[in-house]
């Protein structure tokens, strides 16, 4: 760290350069056009499902509330149906598209109890099948899981909580995969059951166990073994 008088383009090179040598940089790639593709279809995926779930509300709020008109009830039916077909087609393309380069990656990811098709096919799209990865701790901070600790002297101390600085759409699907975790994979289960025993409250237990899903699913890939709950997984 340096306190620097002079704010130039020059002096913030130089700043870059010395930061460039400190320390040990990945060169950046930019997307293949598989990423972009696979990228684009799971965009649009989720915003047609984010269409549909709006269609569904509005549909349901016209029939509760007094008596809705047959003509605005048929429209909002067809639309509905055109966003189940176009989910559905996409959804198909999507995981045909995917298990071209990852069809093994995927299948180790299924064998996770808790984890579903789609964060199986977010994770490897994002990961490159866990290969930009090299310890699970950095896969924790890339979804913006790892805690975040704020203290100054006596008067700022504020509870430690998650970064949220990483992949939002990841921590989504993840937050969504712990509820069934907690049922369904008997490590994330004894996790969320401990935790909760502590005092602490359900969500520290859910990130606790969205934690242990990402630290799962790394050492799957990494060992190219399917979930077992006796295994040793790769730790962070």
């Amino acid at each position: 760290m340096q306190l620097l008088k002079v704010k130039t383009d020059k002096a913030d090179a130089r700043m870059i350069c010395k930061y460039g040598i400190s320390q040990d940089l990945k060169i950046w790639k930019s997307p293949d056009s598989f990423q972009r593709q696979s990228e684009s279809l799971f965009s649009l995926l989720q915003f047609y499902e984010k269409q549909r779930t709006s269609i569904k509300n509005k549909l349901h709020r016209e029939k509760t509330l007094g008596k809705p008109s047959s003509s605005v009830l048929k429209s909002l039916k067809d639309i509905l149906l055109t966003f189940d077909r176009e989910v559905l087609r996409l959804e198909v393309e999507l995981e045909e598209l995917v298990k071209k380069l990852y069809r093994e990656e995927l299948a180790l990811l299924r064998s996770i109890p808790g984890i579903g098709i789609k964060t199986s096919i977010l994770l490897v799209m994002l990961t490159d099948g866990m290969r930009s990865f090299e310890r699970s701790g950095q896969l924790c901070s890339y979804a913006g899981l790892t805690p975040v600790i704020r203290e100054s002297g006596r008067s700022v101390r504020s509870r430690p909580r998650i970064s949220k600085m990483g992949n939002g759409l990841l921590r989504k699907h993840l937050f969504m995969c712990a509820f069934n975790a907690i049922k369904y994979n008997s490590v994330c289960k004894s996790l969320y059951e401990r935790i909760k025993g502590k005092g602490k409250s359900g969500k520290v237990a859910i990130i606790a166990v969205c934690n242990k899903l990402l630290k799962q699913s790394f050492g799957i890939l990494k060992s190219g073994k399917p979930y077992c709950e006796n295994f040793s997984l790769i730790s962070a």
